[in-house]
């Protein structure tokens, strides 16, 4: 068994050695072997006959759209448009692409951004880190098992008997939100007094894009890099750009690019900038960059707030929508007592500034 367990390690190492020799090569073959790669997993899906169709999101998945076009793949382009800021939602019905409705309810309504975090909690840190902490703030006895591995490291029997596990929780996330454990683990943490969550990718992007694929027999691809990191970065190195596998089957051409690679080739396709980006351009160094947003999501997302510099995400939104900014900060969700909340409580929990204007404030001192 440990020989097997070492093989297999040795195993992904060499894997990820390989894959990181591709990161670093020149970007002409990048594109090629992007190219190469697009062709390959198309051409077998006819052989498995699947169709595909390409997820599309921000300026990465449609620089992936039109690079498929550019080399002769002409598929579908899937998005719940309606969550992107509307500069890419035009660019979205200007390029064709298919929009979604998010998923719908048990009652037959559909799930929206307000109704998820009303139900289910703010999605904050990382997605890894919501779901821990929803595990947490939703005990059961079926989930007691998990939540000791959460809070001390120890996996149990079940875990294989590991000590200071993955699985734990960092100690500055348990001091905030590992409270309701105080009593079965003998700690002294706090209660937040909102609730986390991660659902919301699945509910309002994942699921409505999973249920069309289903029904057209359709598998997709994915505008994916490994050098933005996050939990996909491992699978994509151990996996490579095509992946067949039971439960998931998936392209990711760009897997090997950094962020270099995919700016370049959205300049070389004039690959049309939503505004929210502003445009791509060189800094003195030669390296190119996007003078507005560098990556786009979901107005009301907070996975990785706690990472950025001030002016952050929310600073921003403050400046292109105040009254969109204002319902996020203040008023999206009712607690307990009926009273109005929002993101605000939340950033002020976590100790992160949102209150004042950095960027006003940095104009009046220049």
């Amino acid at each position: 068994m440990a020989d097997s367990l070492d093989s297999s390690s040795i195993e992904n190492e060499k894997k990820i050695a390989s894959f990181r020799v591709k990161q670093q090569m020149p970007y002409d073959f990048k594109v090629k072997y992007a190219r190469i790669r697009a062709w390959e997993f198309y051409n077998e899906c006819e052989k498995r006959d699947l169709d595909c169709y390409v997820s599309v999101g921000g300026l990465d998945s449609i620089t992936l759209l039109l690079f498929l076009r550019s080399i002769g793949i002409d598929i579908p382009a899937v998005s719940v448009s309606s969550l992107e800021d509307i500069s890419i939602q035009k660019i979205h019905k200007e390029l064709g692409v298919i929009s979604l409705l998010p998923a719908q309810k048990a009652d037959g309504t559909r799930w929206n951004k307000q109704k998820l975090i009303q139900e289910f909690g703010f999605p904050v840190l990382s997605k890894e880190i919501a779901r821990k902490i929803e595990l947490l703030q939703n005990p059961t006895q079926n989930n007691k098992t998990i939540r000791h591995a959460i809070v001390t490291g120890e996996t149990g029997e079940y875990g294989g008997n590991k000590k200071n596990s993955r699985m734990k929780l960092a100690q500055k996330w348990l001091n905030k939100f590992g409270g309701l454990e105080n009593a079965e683990e003998g700690v002294n943490y706090k209660v937040a007094p909102f609730k986390v969550s991660s659902k919301c990718c699945y509910y309002l992007k994942e699921k409505p894009c999973e249920d069309w694929a289903k029904a057209h027999n359709s598998v997709p691809f994915l505008g994916l890099m490994a050098s933005e990191g996050g939990r996909r970065q491992k699978a994509l190195m151990l996996n490579g750009c095509n992946y067949f596998g039971k439960g998931t089957i998936r392209s990711a051409p760009f897997a090997i690019f950094m962020r270099q690679d995919i700016l370049q080739l959205a300049i070389d396709l004039n690959v049309p900038v939503p505004s929210i980006y502003g445009t791509i351009e060189r800094d003195e160094g030669g390296r190119l960059y996007t003078t507005g947003e560098q990556r786009t999501g979901c107005s009301m997302c907070g996975f990785g707030i706690q990472l950025e510099k001030r002016p952050h995400r929310f600073d921003r939104l403050r400046e292109r929508n105040p009254k969109e900014w204002e319902y996020w900060m203040l008023n999206c969700c009712l607690d307990e007592n009926g009273h109005p909340f929002g993101w605000g409580a939340v950033l002020d929990y976590l100790n992160i500034g949102w209150r004042d204007m950095p960027n006003a404030e940095k104009k009046e001192k220049d």
